[in-house]
């Protein structure tokens, strides 16, 4: 249950506003205390006893109504938005209660002679008392609700920020390991001398990857437009160096180009499927990448290489973190003994 998940500082501070506005409720009973002549009272006939127990029962109310407004108006779900329809029938909730507790205490007053203060101008002000109370109780909750909501952001916000520069540094350093920097250098190499002019495209392709790479992205999500301008020049440098061996199958409709995805996800199931498939005359691979209703999903053949290269796994599991942190979705990943597809959502 919510009630016994609710912090010991946040139980203090209810107690601490409780105890403060049992008090401030009963401020004009406390100041009449304080006149000697007990004719010229604005409430006559009331003791000490009287008040204690009024502020007693009203700090005990206050305290069960926080409770009440943390079941009712808290939603089970962290994630879950709190409409203001939820908040209005949480107050009136609230008001009806504290009107029910206020006739419970008469009852017990007069029945069991509990101490009370029985002026009639005290009896006036109840209902005043208790659209404040609720006002208090209600408006208190859902401050403490928008605190915590704001922090749960900024945290999901610098969480996302942290994957983010994650998967730019394994991007980045993949792109520039010794293997694929030596391989880039050798294909260019040989552009140079058997044509010129396709060495100075792929020389162009291969800075804006590096500078795609390399760019200080703060946004956690780009245009897909942006994302597939990107992996065309890694598809380009690519199909360089496997010639017709590597294929791609690209169907994405235009009106779906400006639906957004984090930086770098295409790119990496991309570079995931030549990475760890085997690409050759005998063995042609094709990537397919393609929309299904509001996803995107990168298939292809499963060709597994004879010695394939080690994995940190670090990929996917970055990517569906990211996911979690933008949409509270997961990516979906399907795998059988012929095919493997990724599918992200389109944000």
């Amino acid at each position: 249950m919510k009630l016994f998940h609710i912090h010991k500082r946040f139980f203090l501070m209810l107690n601490a506003i409780s105890i403060l506005v049992a008090f401030l409720m009963h401020l004009p009973e406390l100041i009449a205390l304080s006149d000697p002549v007990a004719d010229g009272r604005l409430f006559p006939d009331v003791y000490w006893v009287n008040v204690s127990s009024e502020i007693l029962f009203t700090y005990i109310s206050i305290l069960l109504l926080f409770f009440l407004n943390i079941k009712l108006m808290i939603p089970s779900h962290p994630a879950a938005e709190l409409s203001w329809k939820r908040i209005v029938v949480t107050f009136i909730i609230t008001l009806v209660v504290c009107n029910l507790l206020g006739k419970g205490f008469v009852y017990i007053h007069q029945h069991f002679d509990v101490p009370a203060i029985t002026a009639m101008l005290h009896h006036y002000l109840h209902p005043l008392r208790d659209i404040l109370i609720a006002c208090i109780v209600t408006g208190t909750c859902y401050l403490d609700y928008q605190n915590q909501r704001s922090r749960r952001m900024l945290l999901e916000n610098e969480q996302l920020r942290t994957e983010n520069l994650v998967n730019q540094y394994e991007t980045l350093k993949s792109q520039l390991n010794p293997h694929m920097l030596f391989n880039s250098l050798n294909t260019l190499y040989s552009l140079i001398r058997e044509s010129p002019d396709k060495a100075q495209n792929y020389l162009q392709e291969l800075s804006r990857v590096m500078r795609y790479t390399l760019h200080d992205n703060l946004s956690p999500t780009v245009a897909l437009n942006e994302e597939m301008s990107f992996v065309r020049s890694y598809i380009y440098l690519l199909q360089m160096r496997y010639e017709d061996n590597l294929k791609f199958d690209i169907h994405i409709p235009q009106e779906l180009l400006q639906r957004q995805v984090p930086p770098m996800a295409v790119q990496m199931l991309v570079e995931n499927a030549v990475k760890h498939n085997e690409i050759s005359n005998r063995n042609p691979l094709t990537v397919y990448i393609c929309t299904e209703g509001n996803s995107l999903c990168v298939s292809n053949r499963i060709q597994p290489k004879l010695s394939d290269s080690s994995s940190t796994c670090i990929g996917l599991a970055n990517l569906s973190k990211r996911y979690q942190l933008l949409l509270g979705r997961d990516i979906t990943i399907e795998e059988n003994n012929k095919n493997f597809k990724v599918t992200l959502p389109l944000i």
